[in-house]
């Protein structure tokens, strides 16, 4: 393979009777055209072609780049990427350029001087017309598509988006590339060239979220509550302001049958006490909030010592994927596992540039318990209008130590309900609350299945009020092998319930608050808590944090 390599280089860079051109394309939208652009670059002679752009010859390029080399002659092209300085990764297509296939048009017109004929294919339900020329004996392209049809001096995809010529020059050689590795298959090029777009951070590899008094800790994962928690110290790099923040969990039943609530959190350690010291030392450790019920509810406030979690993600499990994939019914295919994949840009100034602790947890009393993954992927925005903004983590009444007698958040059965005060320094424009919210009660009456507004109050003014509810779970039936299923046809994960559906994500609500001037303020959550029935009772499990520039 590398002596093919070698000659491929040989041919492509050494001495031709045939003629070179360099083609400078530009591109255009709706007849305008691109501001700052890179423009593209085509090399090309009889035999052969190659794609690049101008930072990418003269060295100005960022990581990562792609350029392609076409070779007629074995009717086949190589795609090159430079991922790094010191990385280069390569590939030769498989697809024959033979087998692109166009509906020749009778139209012509003229770019630059030279009269070109039309081409017409359809990619993907795009439309694309492609203008060439024969005038110059050579063929090329500014992408890989109708390479052999001529020089393409223009091509058009869905007759708003254009990249025409504006430019061809005879030259002496082409550009130089440096050897490259062996050819790897397509499929995983394009995989090593997409990651390399973005930065990926894995936070948890097959971790075992499980209910047993043998789970231990190690050197990076600590593990508390029976083993319900996870949790891991994480280094982040700095994230510049604007730049896109994910975050991926991927599920699946190691044994648990049910669904269960899940939750991705950061601890804040700012303060004088933190939720690890509850983890470390028992829930009761943490500071106490009464709402006059009678009941203590450990570590879901924000005080002058304490910041509670913040929630990166709200997710539920499904009823037994995977593990339970043996259970069939007909037409039903069940998934392997599910993804769970959100947003967290809002939580930039939490991570950036930061070491922080990051938790997992599957509320559950099964010994087999779940099997989870956990990444962050960063990916930067150049030319972003974004504000940096300042994140004050106010409550959290998700109980993510029940299995190590954190109490329910069972906090609105009192006018009271919840309520947090907190304090500003300074004035804090365009505030809003990052808000999650799901009802609990998994019986005919309890709040799980019952909708219940949701009022959040500001200074004791009603800022905003709406009933959370998901009509939608129903899509998510083929995550849910070991659903129970009912006489009227339906399967327990087909219900809808109070702002959650087995197997999905819980996206949080953003709250415009407006300016808040220093000093005291507080922030009151009230929802009409259903009653009890014999042993059962409802909950709410709510977080609030407030963002702010």
């Amino acid at each position: 393979m590398k002596k093919l390599l070698l000659l491929v280089l040989l041919t492509v860079y050494g001495n031709s009777f045939s003629q070179y051109y360099k083609i400078t394309y530009l591109k255009s939208s709706n007849g305008a055209l691109l501001e700052n652009q890179d423009p593209v670059w085509v090399f090309t002679n009889f035999q052969h072609t190659h794609i690049t752009s101008e930072s990418i010859v003269n060295k100005k390029s960022s990581f990562p780049f792609e350029q392609t080399l076409i070779f007629r002659d074995i009717n086949s092209f190589f795609q090159i990427a430079s991922l790094s300085e010191k990385r280069m990764i390569s590939t030769k297509d498989s697809v024959s350029l033979a087998k692109q296939t166009f509906e020749m048009l009778p139209e012509t017109k003229t770019i630059l001087g030279y009269q070109c004929k039309k081409a017409k294919t359809i990619i993907n339900s795009n439309t694309i017309e492609l203008w060439y020329t024969d005038d110059l004996k050579v063929k090329g392209a500014p992408t890989v598509l109708g390479q052999n049809l001529g020089l393409v001096l223009e091509m058009v995809r869905n007759g708003n988006f254009a990249i025409t010529a504006t430019k061809i020059e005879k030259v002496k050689l082409f550009p130089s590339i440096s050897q490259w590795n062996k050819p790897i298959d397509p499929l995983t090029y394009k995989d090593l060239l997409w990651k390399s777009r973005f930065t990926t951070i894995e936070v948890f590899k097959d971790q075992i979220i499980n209910f047993s008094d043998q789970s231990k800790s190690n050197d990076s994962i600590l593990r508390f509550a029976n083993g319900t928690i996870a949790v891991r110290k994480v280094k982040l790099p700095e994230i510049k302001v604007g730049s896109q923040i994910f975050v991926d969990v991927t599920e699946q039943s190691n044994g648990d049958a049910y669904d269960r609530t899940g939750s991705l959190f950061i601890i804040p350690t700012s303060k004088t006490k933190s939720f690890m010291d509850g983890l470390k030392d028992g829930a009761k450790t943490l500071p106490i909030y009464n709402n006059g019920n009678g009941k203590e509810y450990q570590g879901v406030v924000a005080t002058e010592d304490y910041n509670p979690v913040v929630e990166l993600m709200r997710f539920f499990t499904p009823f037994g994927v995977k593990q339970y994939n043996t259970l069939q019914l007909k037409d039903k295919t069940w998934a392997e596992n599910v993804l769970y994949r959100q947003d967290v840009s809002d939580l930039r100034s939490l991570l950036s540039n930061q070491e922080v602790w990051i938790g997992i947890n599957i509320g559950n009393y099964d010994k087999g318990g779940h099997k989870v993954s956990a990444s962050i992927t960063i990916h930067d925005e150049e030319d972003s209008k974004a504000n940096p903004t300042q994140i004050f983590p106010l409550f959290c009444t998700n109980n993510i130590m029940e299995m190590a007698g954190q109490e329910y958040g069972t906090m609105f059965n009192s006018e009271k309900g919840l309520e947090v005060t907190f304090k500003l320094d300074k004035p804090l424009k365009n505030c809003k609350l990052r808000y999650i919210t799901t009802g609990h009660g998994g019986w005919g009456e309890g709040d799980e299945f019952v909708p219940k507004k949701n009022t959040i109050f500001l200074d004791g003014k009603e800022a905003f009020s709406f009933t959370p509810w998901r009509q939608d779970c129903g899509s998510y039936r083929l995550s849910n092998p070991a659903s129970g299923n009912f006489p009227n046809g339906l399967s327990s994960s087909d219900y809808s319930r109070s702002n959650w559906c087995p197997g999905t994500v819980t996206n949080p609500m953003f709250i415009d608050l407006g300016k808040l001037e220093p000093g005291n303020h507080s922030i009151q959550i009230k929802i009409p808590q259903g009653l009890p029935e014999g042993s059962s009772f409802s909950s709410w499990n709510v977080s609030g944090v407030l963002i702010g520039e």
